[in-house]
């Protein structure tokens, strides 16, 4: 039996269009034509129209649709073994996407809520990279000391905020000065800073031990979004994240030598 394209489009769910561009790429020719010239369409052409929007569905490009059933040794399985480890790895990447979907809604969540004029009074020129947060957030998830932070932050007021920004400016501005001045970052006032930075995070966030200051300064160097949440681009000197990096890991160590009481985290 025959069937004309408009027949075979209402069959197939496909349009008369791609039914067309089907036939002019060689994919699928209709096996016959009427008196009138158009296209007809037999019982075998349905099933090789069948098996191409298999194919298709799977993702296939056409090219090696028409390879695979041009060639009569060709080994569809392999090819389908081939399909199957990229949607499987495309699936994989999906739901990673949709994680970090999730975690920027939480990042987004965390902390007041402020108008940006109010914004840009507590915060000044210390802007919030959604994206760096957000892998933060997905690099620490399982972490007790980032859900603790995040806990923490979101209970935050404006006024908390204010006074923690205050005293980061503060400790900012230190920091400046000992780079200025050519202070050693192993040197016991940049190490000093260093400590007071640890105690920060402490007081406002998580408990901070030296190994989990150590990561975060090593992100600081590594990272220009994660050093912009201490130092404005505009206040920033060409070494000073990893100035402040190494000072982080001395005195890191000054600790563990017990060079430094073992102060407990306020």
């Amino acid at each position: 039996m025959n069937y004309s394209v408009g027949q075979v489009s209402a069959f197939a769910g496909v349009t008369v269009r791609t039914l067309h561009h089907y036939d002019k790429a060689g994919l699928l020719s209709p096996s016959g034509r009427s008196d009138a010239g158009y296209r007809l369409y037999d019982d075998a052409d349905l099933v090789r129209l069948q098996q191409i929007l298999f194919y298709r569905e799977l993702g296939f490009p056409l090219d090696e649709i028409a390879a695979i059933l041009s060639d009569p040794q060709a080994n569809a399985v392999d090819h389908l073994r081939a399909r199957q480890r990229q949607l499987s790895e495309e699936i994989a990447r999906l739901r990673r996407l949709a994680e970090v979907a999730q975690r920027a809604i939480e990042v987004q969540q965390t902390g007041v809520s402020l108008t940006p004029e109010e914004r840009f009074e507590v915060f000044g020129e210390i802007t919030f990279d959604l994206s760096y947060a957000t892998e933060a957030e997905l690099k620490w998830a399982h972490s007790h000391g980032q859900r603790q932070a995040m806990a923490r932050a979101a209970a935050h007021t404006k006024e908390d905020w204010a006074h923690l920004m205050r005293e980061a400016g503060a400790w900012r501005a230190e920091l400046l000065a000992a780079w200025d001045e050519g202070e050693p970052s192993d040197g016991e006032r940049a190490m000093d800073l260093a400590e007071e930075h640890r105690l920060h995070i402490s007081r406002w966030f998580t408990s901070c031990p030296p190994d989990m200051h150590r990561r975060i300064a090593d992100d600081f160097a590594a990272d220009p979004r994660a050093f912009a949440l201490v130092v404005p681009p505009s206040q920033q000197r060409p070494g000073l994240a990893a100035y402040l990096c190494k000072a982080v890991h001395a005195n890191a160590a000054r600790r563990a030598d017990g060079r430094t009481p073992l102060e407990g985290d306020r």
